[in-house]
């Protein structure tokens, strides 16, 4: 204001802190070693780490017969450490299985694999009312034959039955259910599901009419749920089991069509 005193300048502003030099508060962190993930080796005949190879369970030769497996293959399955499969293919000659990965098939994309189903001499094993006991066929087929089998959670395998047109030509057939899961460890729905190892042994013994078959396939078996149980692995129950005696202790599902799933399991009605 004229006349009056001039007012004080403004305090300069605090000059700003210096940055960090890029490390500071890391200090030596950058010259730590890193370690590298690499995965074990595996054996090149069962698929397992060379530490826990089950090759001594294998058949030393591959086992003679005559009806060809088709596995179709879910591809959550292919990443999964416990995998039965590659140990089925191990016991059998590689011109007697053939694995295909995938959730739809095409009779465009595989023509072979149309070809196969529309053979009369093929079936298909999954479980329904539609389909026949396996022992009542094993009858009528005396000539070399294909079987496909799907590989997958049981949801999975539902999935891929009934979104694939080609899998509803070949006869349908199933295994009966008085057998028990040897696959401890990992959870099934119910009691009598049955791993693809396991229906593979069960279906090849009746259609080669060698019951020795299923007891030489389901070793390896064996021996890897001895060995996953023996350092830390738990018997992981039916999820039947589970509901009947009390011991589920996940959530019940929100959803109508889950639920009245389990309400059919606790009820001994077949799914």
């Amino acid at each position: 204001m004229e006349g009056g005193s001039a007012p004080a300048p403004a305090p300069a502003p605090a000059p700003a802190p210096a940055p960090a030099e890029e490390g500071d508060g890391c200090a030596g962190l950058w010259e730590l070693p890193v370690e590298r993930c690499e995965r074990r080796p595996e054996c090149g005949r069962c698929s397992r780490p060379q530490k826990v190879c089950l090759c001594p369970f294998l058949p030393i030769h591959p086992l003679k017969v005559s009806t060809c497996l088709y596995i179709i293959q879910h591809p959550a399955e292919e990443s999964r450490v416990l995998r039965t499969v590659p140990l089925l293919a191990a016991c059998l000659p590689p011109d007697k299985y053939k694995i295909l990965v995938g959730r739809r098939f095409s009779e465009d994309r595989y023509p072979e694999l149309a070809t196969v189903c529309r053979n009369p001499s093929t079936l298909i094993l999954y479980p329904g009312a539609e389909a026949t006991n396996l022992e009542e066929v094993a009858v009528m087929y005396s000539s070399p034959s294909v079987m496909i089998i799907i590989d997958g959670t049981w949801s999975q395998a539902k999935d891929i039955f009934y979104k694939n047109s080609l899998f509803r030509l070949p006869k349908q057939v199933q295994l009966k259910p008085n057998i028990s899961s040897q696959y401890v460890i990992r959870t099934q729905p119910t009691n009598t599901c049955l791993s693809t190892l396991e229906c593979a042994a069960v279906a090849l013994s009746i259609m080669e009419k060698n019951k020795s078959i299923q007891e030489t396939i389901l070793r390896p078996l064996q021996a890897l749920c001895s060995f996953q149980l023996q350092h830390g692995a738990q018997i992981h129950h039916s999820k039947e089991h589970l509901l009947k005696n009390g011991l589920y202790d996940k959530p019940m599902p929100k959803n109508k069509r889950k639920l009245r799933r389990m309400e059919l399991l606790v009820n001994n009605v077949k799914i």
